[in-house]
């Protein structure tokens, strides 16, 4: 690589945050990665860390200055709320000379995804179907009495290494030929709760045991768990309806970073340790 890229990278301690960073200085671009409280940030050697809140446009200016790329996510505050500072983000992007915007879509339209679809920038809307780290959420239970207990027993997911959500938004914020691009992340199988649970059972060394919640059981769980109302909603809809998008495998992250999605055997072996007594 001939001429490393400035990027800005928001929602950077979360999920996919921490992975766009990775993957960017994989690739040896100049990180910044944005955090409301630069004192609880952890990341490599090379990434410079800065305070700014999306809820505050303005206090990201002085973290744009001079940046190429910025990886947006349509979230902020301390409830995730929906962001209403899309517009202004976007105003001050194109003022700091930001050329290309990643969007990390919330699941539905927000004013900062609209925002950024009607702006003159080199925009890619990153849709990724569900995690492999939701895997996480079973650890417990696991490390407990090996056993995960799930509602809709049946449901099919192509669920995506994270790794890739960040490799490929890397690619679309230091690359031309990406502008206007939705972009559907998924891994390169459809999975059964069965599958998974087999997966981590051979990683870790040890069986796991599926059992079957009633829906009833499972949304006492959740509110025991203290997921509000809107939350248990969405995953009765999710996992009892999962629609076509999240069980239909596409090519994107071959076709985008050139080299196969991974898989969930993979995610498996390299978080093994988290399902281990």
């Amino acid at each position: 690589m001939t001429n490393p890229e400035n990027i800005l990278v928001t929602g950077a301690t979360g999920t996919v945050g921490r992975q766009v960073v990775a993957e960017l200085l994989k690739l040896g671009h100049s990180v910044r990665a944005l955090t409301r409280d630069p004192a609880k940030a952890d990341f490599p050697a090379g990434v410079e860390v800065v305070q700014g809140d999306l809820t505050d446009p303005d206090s990201l200016v002085p973290a744009l200055e001079g940046v190429t790329g910025l990886h947006l996510i349509t979230f902020g505050g301390a409830y995730f709320a929906p962001l209403e500072t899309g517009p202004r983000i976007v105003e001050l992007a194109r003022e700091a000379g930001v050329r290309r915007v990643t969007v990390l879509h919330g699941g539905g339209p927000t004013l900062l995804e609209d925002a950024v679809r009607a702006s003159d920038l080199h925009w890619a809307v990153i849709m990724p179907v569900e995690f492999m780290s939701n895997a996480l959420a079973w650890a417990d239970g696991i490390k407990d009495d090996d056993t995960v207990r799930e509602p809709f027993t049946d449901r099919l997911s192509a669920m995506v290494h994270e790794g890739d959500i960040g490799a490929v938004a890397a690619v679309a914020l230091t690359e031309t030929g990406h502008g206007g691009q939705e972009y559907v992340i998924t891994g390169p199988e459809v999975l059964t709760l069965k599958d998974k649970v087999d997966a981590l059972a051979a990683a870790r060394g040890r069986k796991i045991a599926l059992v079957s919640m009633t829906e009833d059981e499972a949304v006492e769980q959740w509110r025991a768990a203290g997921h509000p109302q809107e939350v248990i909603g969405f995953l009765l809809d999710a996992y009892g309806n999962t629609p076509a998008v999240g069980r239909t495998v596409v090519d994107t992250v071959q076709k985008v970073t050139g080299r196969p999605a991974r898989t969930f055997a993979e995610w498996a072996a390299e978080h093994a340790d988290a399902f281990r007594p």
